[in-house]
C-alpha cells in the first residue's frame, strides 16, 4: 500500500509538472472549428426530424432502449476520436439516459437555473451565474473542477440557445467563449494563468443536448466536442488515459446529476 501510494505520489508529481508551452496555435483552434462546423451540420439535419431525433443506434423496440429503462446509462465515443489536430486532441462523445416520470419542461428549467447548477452538479460545478439573457440566448459561467491525480479547477463562459422541433422534440446547444485554469481555487493567492502556462486539459467546449418526451418518460442526449492538448512524447503511458478518459467520465457524471436531479423532484 505505502509502494503504491508513493507511485501516486511520482506520478502526480509528473503531471503537475505537465504545462511545457500548452497554447492551442491559431491552427488548432482552426482545426477544432472545422470538426465543429461538421458535426453542427450532422447535428441539425438529425434535429430536423423526429425519425432522427435521437442519433445514437436505437430504436422503440430495441434492447438498447430496454437497457435505457432499466436505469443504464449510454456513453459511446462518436467517430474516431480523439482526433489529432496540430498540437491538440478533438474529444467527441455522446451520452443518452432515460428519466422515468419525467417532463421536458421539468428537465430543461433545471438545466436553465444557472444561478444554482452547483446544487445538482457538484462537485464538478464549484459555482455558476446567469450573466445576460435574451429569450431563448442564454450566456452563462460556471466554475468548474476536475480530479485525476490532481484537481484543475477552470473559470469557463458559454452562449446557450434553447429550441424545438414541436412539443415533444426539444434541444439546447452551448459553446464555449472563455476558459481560463485557475491556481489556488479558493485560497488567498487564488489567480488564473494566462495562455500559454495552463496544463491544456480543456481549451474548448461545445454541448449539444436533445429532449425527447415519452409518454412515461423523458430521453435525454448530450454530446459533448471538446479540445485538450496533445499527449507530449514520452508521457503517453501517462496523459494519455488521462486525457481521454475526463470527457467521457464528465459527460457520465453530467448525465447522471441530471436524472438524479430530475428523480428527485
Amino acid at each position: 500500500m505505502i509502494a503504491r501510494m508513493v507511485i501516486l505520489a511520482a506520478l502526480a508529481g509528473m503531471l503537475a509538472s505537465y504545462v511545457a508551452e500548452a497554447h492551442p496555435r491559431p491552427e488548432t483552434l482552426a482545426a477544432f472549428d472545422h470538426y465543429v462546423a461538421q458535426a453542427e451540420a450532422r447535428i441539425q439535419q438529425e434535429e430536423s426530424s423526429p425519425d432522427s431525433f435521437l442519433s445514437m443506434t436505437w430504436s422503440r423496440t430495441s434492447e438498447r432502449e430496454a437497457r435505457l429503462r432499466r436505469g443504464e446509462m449510454l456513453v459511446e465515443r462518436y467517430g474516431v476520436t480523439p482526433r489529432a489536430a496540430p498540437g491538440g486532441l478533438i474529444h467527441d462523445w455522446q451520452g443518452i439516459t432515460f428519466i422515468p416520470n419525467a417532463t421536458i419542461a421539468r428537465v430543461v428549467s433545471l438545466l436553465q437555473d444557472y444561478q444554482h447548477l452547483r446544487r445538482y452538479y457538484r462537485p464538478e460545478v464549484l459555482a455558476s451565474q446567469l450573466l445576460s439573457r435574451k429569450g431563448d440566448d442564454f450566456h452563462v459561467s460556471m466554475r468548474l473542477r476536475q480530479h485525476r491525480m490532481v484537481t484543475v479547477v477552470l473559470d469557463t463562459e458559454y452562449d446557450v440557445h434553447y429550441g424545438r422541433l414541436d412539443a415533444f422534440h426539444q434541444y439546447s446547444f452551448a459553446r464555449s467563449t472563455r476558459i481560463v485554469e485557475i491556481v489556488n481555487a479558493g485560497e488567498r493567492d487564488e489567480h488564473s494563468l494566462a495562455q500559454g502556462q495552463d496544463h491544456g486539459f480543456l481549451w474548448r467546449l461545445n454541448t449539444y443536448w436533445r429532449f425527447l418526451q415519452a409518454p412515461d418518460g423523458v430521453f435525454v442526449q448530450c454530446e459533448a466536442i471538446s479540445l485538450s492538448r496533445d499527449v507530449p512524447a514520452g508521457l503517453g503511458w501517462l496523459i494519455g488515459a488521462l486525457v481521454e478518459n475526463i470527457p467521457r467520465e464528465s459527460l457520465h457524471f453530467t448525465l447522471c446529476a441530471t436524472r438524479d436531479a430530475a428523480l428527485a423532484e
